[in-house]
């Protein structure tokens, strides 16, 4: 495992890399956040902004949502991929908030995970970034890549990446080392072909001169 004085170095750098950012998903309340983050599942940011672009004019509330045509949800969501999926956990994660919320996105880490399509990852960017609140760390493919191969974990699993990552870094850190490690897989770290050369993590990184 990498050391804490190694891992102070990887945030101090990364945050003067990037500019501060929560989420690059377009959104204007937590119910539409909640309806990209589960429509980015596979699919890049810049797609699903597309694809909310309309979907959001044609539905905006959760009522909308639970009643909403399955076909013509289907239709607008395809672009984003596994879109038979999604138009079912939309609709009856909609339905749950309707019946059991009142309409609004719980803001807790049980009660978003009572949802369909919403595992840790996603109720935690739900918490930390419509909310406020820090409860974990959200672990998506770039966080599950990086922390690996900058011996932040050994771990494969995603829950326990995030304990691990949890376990080294301050709590006042956890949002932040997410989304850091976020654009630094999308802009660096590729998963084929990192730019090692050119990366500034590259004299703390155990991984980086083996690619």
């Amino acid at each position: 495992m990498i050391s804490k004085a190694n891992l102070r170095k990887i945030v101090y750098r990364l945050k003067r890399l990037y500019p501060p950012i929560k989420t690059s998903l377009n959104y204007r309340n937590p119910f539409e956040l909640l309806i990209a983050t589960i429509l980015s599942a596979q699919c890049t940011d810049a797609r699903v902004n597309i694809v909310t672009k309309t979907l959001f004019k044609e539905y905006r509330t959760p009522e909308d949502f639970s009643s909403a045509n399955t076909k013509k949800l289907k239709s607008i969501i395809r672009p984003t991929g596994y879109y038979h999926s999604k138009a079912k956990y939309i609709k009856e994660a909609s339905k749950i908030i309707v019946r059991s919320f009142g309409s609004r996105v719980p803001d807790t880490m049980e009660g978003l995970l009572q949802l369909p399509g919403v595992g840790r990852k996603t109720a935690n960017i739900i918490l930390s970034v419509a909310y406020n609140k820090t409860e974990g760390i959200a672990v998506d493919t770039h966080v599950k890549r990086l922390s690996k191969r900058l011996g932040l974990t050994q771990s494969d699993n995603p829950d326990k990446i995030e304990e691990d990552l949890m376990t080294i870094t301050p709590k006042a850190l956890w949002n932040k080392i997410a989304i850091l490690l976020i654009l630094h897989g999308r802009n660096v770290c590729y998963a084929r072909k990192p730019r090692c050369a050119d990366c500034i993590l590259n004299d703390v990184c155990p991984s980086a001169f083996s690619y």
